[in-house]
């Protein structure tokens, strides 16, 4: 997860882009900062999603196989 400092510079250079525009510095700054979000939310969903199992309104687990997949080799690397 992103320190709640940088989320704020976040939103910051957000509201600053929208009222008076960057400088050539706030943007790349604002780049590598989207970069760093994005690389940190995608790895939460990967972890959330391989603690997931899909299972229909009969009780059967309709887990995709890709899915199943990767819990396994999640299980494997962890012993």
């Amino acid at each position: 997860m992103l320190s709640k400092d940088k989320l704020a510079r976040i939103n910051e250079l957000a509201n600053k882009s929208k009222t008076t525009g960057l400088t050539q510095e706030e943007a790349k700054e604002q780049s590598v900062l989207r970069a760093e979000y994005l690389r940190t939310f995608r790895s939460s969903m990967v972890n959330t999603l391989k603690g997931v199992t899909i299972v229909d309104p009969l009780g059967n687990d309709v887990t995709p196989k890709k899915l199943k997949e990767a819990q396994k080799r999640d299980k494997k690397n962890l012993h």
